[in-house]
């Protein structure tokens, strides 16, 4: 459904998107990862045909979007991550707004179907502007699948919401997209191990990781990560330079004269008494040493922060 191939995009000297590939099959729900600036926007909005690839190629559903922007347009419904919306309207009112924005017939349109499945009838009568954020994400995805599109991209579709509504909303996209090809960028795994099979990790403008949830998983459960706390000299160098180590993150909030690392570790090597020795044979001070296993969340800080918060 969605074909890119060696694709780039510069803003000025920025390189945004650096030679990106990817292929996401027909009813495929996919996480699409990265830090904040990684390029994942950037990214979405080419495949949407906002925005021209200064290389590469970008077809949807067969067609180039260089040669028929128009045509790959109708395939795809989009929430993007600020969720538009025009709050003095009555949600009904906007929903036959939208459908005429498209050109589309009122009347032939499924807004009642489309009201059932994102659950918003009850405010159907309402004003925009008085709704909940959850309800607006909800009203945004109706939009997004009024003219029933093969591919459904979404930018962020939970950012601030709260527990209870991101949940409700990871529920919605879950059905929404047994019908359809999902793209859901983010920059939270939970949200992709809740509602995601597949997984595509962007850092610096290029594709780092394409991989199933599960391989992720058990990537997950390999790896261990020690919490470390010493004071006297940074042990920033040392700690890396030990055997097995895969990645050593700096914690934020360290006390005064101390320094608090997260040091993950391949899972056959035992870090904790390296480090020991480490911190006794430099006659530092060691105030904390604990292992647990590494989670997700571990794996993407690994292969996107490098040596960033070192």
């Amino acid at each position: 459904m969605i074909h890119l191939k060696n694709v780039s995009k510069s803003f000025g000297a920025t390189l945004a998107v650096d030679g990106v590939s990817i292929d996401i099959g027909k009813g495929q729900v996919v996480g699409f990862l990265g830090p904040n600036g990684a390029g994942k926007s950037t990214t979405m909005r080419m495949i949407m045909g906002y925005l021209a690839p200064d290389a590469g190629e970008i077809a949807v559903d067969g067609v180039s979007v260089a040669a028929d922007s128009h045509a790959t347009k109708s395939l795809i419904g989009y929430l993007p991550e600020n969720n538009p919306l025009y709050e003095d309207m009555i949600v009904g009112d906007y929903l036959r707004f939208a459908v005429g924005l498209r050109g589309d017939s009122v009347s032939e349109a499924p807004i009642d179907e489309v009201v059932h499945q994102t659950g918003i009838a009850e405010v159907f009568y309402r004003p925009i502007g008085e709704l909940s954020k959850g309800y607006r994400q909800r009203v945004g995805l109706a939009q997004a699948i009024l003219h029933q599109p093969k591919i459904l991209i979404l930018d962020e579709p939970t950012e601030g919401l709260d527990p209870n509504q991101r949940v409700e909303i990871r529920k919605l996209i879950k059905e929404i997209g047994r019908k359809r090809t999902v793209v859901l960028s983010t920059h939270v795994l939970q949200e992709v191990e809740s509602t995601c099979d597949r997984v595509l990790i962007i850092d610096k403008g290029r594709l780092i990781t394409d991989s199933t949830i599960a391989e992720l998983i058990d990537q997950a459960k390999g790896l261990k990560k020690v919490t470390v706390d010493i004071s006297g000299a940074d042990p920033i160098t040392k700690l890396k330079a030990l055997d097995g180590v895969v990645g050593v993150e700096k914690v934020p909030g360290s006390a005064r004269g101390r320094f608090t690392y997260e040091v993950t570790s391949a899972p056959e090597a035992e870090l904790r008494p390296l480090i020991f020795g480490l911190v006794k044979a430099n006659d530092w001070v060691l105030w904390e040493l604990h292992q647990e296993e590494a989670s997700l969340e571990d794996i993407f800080r690994n292969l996107t922060v490098g040596d960033a918060h070192a």
